[in-house]
């Protein structure tokens, strides 16, 4: 399992704005600029984890984004799984992934342990812990 630019960018994207959108929406140019994204991939992102019911938007000239809850709330592994899909390190694993050697492959408890020790890393750690 390879963690894309999409994922990284969307856990930056999430820090800032539990950063710097308190009482206010924050821009995308202000998170562009910050965190040195261009404005075409930040959109995509921002779809997706506004899709996932994490953003609350406002449009204008006061308009942008914030966080809907506290960081304490949002799981990394929920935002990876946002953006990224499933986090499953082989296809195997994953729900579409039924495997007709599942029953005979010497390495699939392999894939499996280490399935489950990625989903309760992720899903062990807030935005909040990553922001201390």
């Amino acid at each position: 399992m390879k963690i894309s630019t999409k994922g990284r960018y969307a856990l930056r994207v999430m820090i800032d704005l539990a950063l710097n959108s308190k009482d206010r929406f924050v821009s995308l140019n202000e998170i562009s600029k910050r965190q040195n994204i261009s404005n075409k991939y930040l959109e995509q992102i921002i779809s997706l984890l506004n899709k996932a019911g994490y953003l609350e938007t406002a449009r204008g000239n006061m308009g942008g984004y914030k966080l809907l809850k506290k960081p304490s709330e949002y799981v990394v592994g929920d935002i990876l799984r946002a953006t990224e899909g499933d986090l499953a390190p082989i296809f195997c694993l994953t729900e579409n992934g039924d495997c007709e050697r599942k029953k005979e492959c010497m390495t699939y408890s392999f894939w499996e342990g280490l399935d489950q020790v990625i989903t309760e890393y992720v899903d062990s750690k807030t935005l909040e812990d990553l922001i201390k």
